[in-house]
């Protein structure tokens, strides 16, 4: 098994940490002055999350799960979009080195049905903070714990990953600055697993709706095509989609 090393991972101009474990890295750095690029990663995550507070499963030594805190420029309302940019970045990254990943709105890598990762962003006054977990190694029993099926990358070098993804992470991130999420809109468009498709999507609040995949907003809403029209919805999870 490959051990994370600060030092093996490549990424200039960032302040590289690894730790044995933590709680989280998203909660770490949200706690901690940001005034340049940080990425933390961590070999356990003890209280990982995913979308919504969900509980992101990391068994020690099998993938990898690490932050990016980054000073962000652009008003507080567009970073309501920075999930769907973080998205566009590992998946770009992941393409590169032959792994067919597409994305799923929100924040979901997947490859096929199949889950291979997440993305959980938080913020706070001018600090992004964003957070992946990416499935490197098959583990026994981890289908069936988590209810679905599940992707792995397999004997990837995991320090040269993790600055590969920073890189991309970075790259996007300037990108986003520049001109806002229009920049990358198109290209979360041309990845989405469930594009064209007929969506069912339960809502914050526990309500369903469902509709046709009408791509996502200048926001990063996802927008449905219903019988009453259009309609966005920016807080929610798909549960199940068909061919429209």
């Amino acid at each position: 098994m490959d051990k994370l090393d600060a030092a093996a991972i490549a990424l200039p101009g960032v302040e590289v940490r690894v730790v044995e474990r933590c709680s989280s890295t998203n909660t770490v750095l949200m706690k901690q002055p940001i005034h340049r690029p940080v990425l933390l990663a961590s070999e356990e995550q003890t209280a990982g999350r995913g979308q919504r507070g969900r509980r992101w499963h990391s068994p020690r030594g099998a993938g990898i799960t690490f932050s990016l805190a980054v000073p962000m420029q652009r008003p507080a309302r567009e970073l309501a979009a920075l999930p769907l940019v973080a998205g566009v970045a590992v998946a770009r990254a992941l393409r590169a080195l032959g792994t067919p990943v597409a994305l799923k709105w929100p924040n979901d890598l997947v490859v096929g049905e199949a889950k291979l990762g997440g993305i959980l962003v938080e913020s706070r006054a001018g600090v992004a903070v964003i957070g992946v977990g990416i499935n490197c190694r098959r583990v026994a029993g981890l289908e069936a714990q988590l209810g679905r099926r599940v992707a792995f990358l397999e004997m990837q070098d995991r320090n040269i990953l993790i600055g590969r993804l920073g890189r991309a992470l970075l790259d996007a991130l300037q990108e986003f600055e520049a001109q806002g999420f229009a920049a990358l809109r198109g290209q979360w468009q041309a990845m989405d697993v469930n594009a064209g498709r007929r969506l069912r999507v339960r809502l914050a609040d526990g309500k369903l709706v469902s509709g046709l995949n009408d791509g996502v907003g200048h926001d990063g809403a996802l927008r449905l095509a219903t019988r009453a029209g259009v309609r966005e919805v920016r807080s929610g999870r798909v549960v199940s989609s068909r061919t429209a």
